[in-house]
């Protein structure tokens, strides 16, 4: 005879409980204190310290993983470095890193990323994968008050066949962390609303400063964060370090808990 070891479960109701459950959060957070547009280390830093003071938030994620470049390092080696004080939040978030020289240590991604999602979910945070900002939702005075949003898979499909309607999401800010794109920025900018620079040339000292010193609001509703700031404004770029994500993701909740009092 067969030996039982799991429960008496089967596919129905295995399906049933995914879409009962995805159902019931979705309707649930159409509607947060504060939507973050992308799952890098600053939107997910962001988040965490959003979450733990009680606000309802939801990270929208295009990709089918979280974390963004955080995981995986430079140049496809994943060791991530940070640079003093930037290791004061590996400290808090309980990742094991090294000084290789004077002010600047190495973890591993995989455990450094696993750390930041595992403590974003914690706090409560919840996420949409696979789901593409579309559009902004703008209220009296073009204040951003919401985001339209779709199915990733939907921008591959053949031009002919992508009448798949997008759904809104409506927040009280929102956040834009999605690194270089600035994607909820540069709608505002095709809008004629804002202006962006563009990213400039690689000079990590100066690009960490500046990313932090520039993070806040962009334009009413909308604040920036990671190196969205860096697009937003012209600011150099840092390349595989990642002191000022974390910290710009940290003063972007700051701002947002101002913005909201």
């Amino acid at each position: 005879m067969e030996k039982k070891i799991f429960s008496a479960v089967g596919e129905k109701e295995v399906t049933r409980a995914i879409v009962n459950e995805f159902a019931k959060q979705f309707s649930e957070y159409v509607e947060t204190d504060c939507l973050i547009i992308g799952a890098g280390p600053s939107g997910l830093m962001a988040g965490k310290e959003l979450a733990k003071k009680k606000l309802k938030v939801l990270i929208v994620e295009r990709n089918n993983y979280l974390g963004g470049g955080f995981w995986i390092g430079g140049y496809l080696m994943n060791k991530l470095t940070v640079r003093a004080p930037g290791q004061e939040v590996l400290s808090e978030l309980g990742i094991p890193f090294k000084e290789v020289s004077k002010g600047l240590y190495v973890a591993d991604g995989p455990h450094a990323c696993s750390k930041l999602i595992a403590a974003a979910c914690d706090a409560g945070v919840k996420f949409a994968n696979m789901t593409v900002f579309d559009d902004v939702v703008l209220r009296e005075n073009n204040r951003v008050a919401g985001a339209v949003i779709n199915w990733t898979p939907v921008e591959a499909l053949p031009r002919q066949i992508t009448c798949v309607d997008p759904v809104a999401l409506e927040s009280k800010i929102i956040v834009d962390a999605t690194g270089h794109d600035a994607t909820v920025v540069k709608k505002l900018e095709q809008r004629g609303l804002v202006k962006t620079v563009g990213f400039g040339a690689m000079w990590v000292e100066r690009s960490e400063d500046l990313v932090v010193e520039h993070t806040g609001e962009v334009h009413p509703g909308l604040i920036v964060c990671g190196m969205a700031v860096a697009t937003t404004y012209g600011l150099p770029r840092m390349g595989p370090t990642f002191g000022a994500m974390l910290l710009s993701g940290k003063k972007a909740a700051e701002v947002v808990l101002e913005k909201l009092k």
